[in-house]
């Protein structure tokens, strides 16, 4: 492994938990982490696909560990997180990344109505039971970061016309996230934590692929609706996601708290 200089270690010494850190933008997300110095600690409900992670980040020299947990599990959480604070000391970073089943493509009047409530009752349980249960644990240590994410469809930005493309319960779901997002910094800025949201749709997977290892038809479409409406004309790629992500859980943006960051190739901004 090559090591990386002292201005790519952005996050030496710092103790990460990576929620949902087997799918495809945790596992970018953790790479990069890795790249970063973090110790990671990786959360998902599949053993073998997060220790696959685990394995590639330990053969390129970092240092990664597997939790089986579902992050709508209350007490499971807090357990795992308090098993994290006897291993290392303690919680620097917390990022979820877990789906929430969205549901898109259905207008709104042709929508179950737990289709469009799931994403919402599923983001915000799973959200604010990881964050809480890291900033109790900050607070102690007076610091610390947590970081979540979603698509920007909440807000007053740029975005997909429902026209071409109905999107569900995500708008809501994303709006109550990036409200809770400005609450909780405000309660924990005090004690010296930060919460920042970051805002992505449509992220190219390049793992995708079709019958015969063609394009595949999902990651088609969302270029063809998403790349014509985004400013730079192009999806935003898993590395530009995590690198943005490692930047913000980093001491270099020590006074970025209770905002968005939208890593979206201009397709929705804040």
């Amino acid at each position: 492994m090559t090591t990386p200089d002292s201005a790519t270690r952005l996050l030496d010494g710092k103790n990460a938990i990576i929620y949902g850190a087997s799918g495809f933008i945790g596992r970018g997300v953790a790479r990069a982490f890795a790249r970063a110095g973090a110790t990671l600690f990786l959360v998902g409900r599949t053993e073998s696909s997060l220790q696959a992670v685990a394995d590639e980040i330990a053969a390129n020299g970092g240092r990664a560990y597997v939790g089986v947990v579902d992050a709508l599990e209350e007490r499971a959480v807090e357990q795992h997180a308090r098993s994290v604070v006897e291993k290392v000391g303690g919680i620097d970073v917390s990022f979820n990344l877990t789906t929430r089943g969205d549901v898109q493509g259905t207008p709104l009047l042709d929508m179950d109505v737990e289709d469009f409530l799931r994403p919402i009752a599923t983001g915000m349980r799973s959200n604010f039971i990881t964050a809480r249960a890291a900033a109790q644990h900050m607070v102690a240590r007076g610091s610390g970061v947590i970081l979540m994410l979603n698509s920007g469809s909440g807000g007053p930005q740029v975005a997909t016309p429902p026209d071409v493309w109905p999107m569900g319960g995500t708008g809501p779901a994303d709006a109550a996230m990036d409200t809770f997002i400005r609450y909780l910094a405000a309660e924990v800025g005090p004690r010296g934590i930060r919460v920042v949201g970051l805002w992505t749709a449509g992220v190219a997977d390049p793992t995708r692929r079709g019958p015969g290892d063609e394009p595949d038809p999902l990651e088609t479409m969302k270029d063809e609706i998403i790349s014509p409406r985004a400013m730079l004309r192009r999806r935003a790629t898993v590395p530009e996601v995590a690198d943005a992500a490692a930047f913000l859980a980093s001491d270099r943006a020590s006074a970025i708290t209770a905002c968005i960051v939208s890593v979206s190739s201009g397709l929705s901004v804040h």
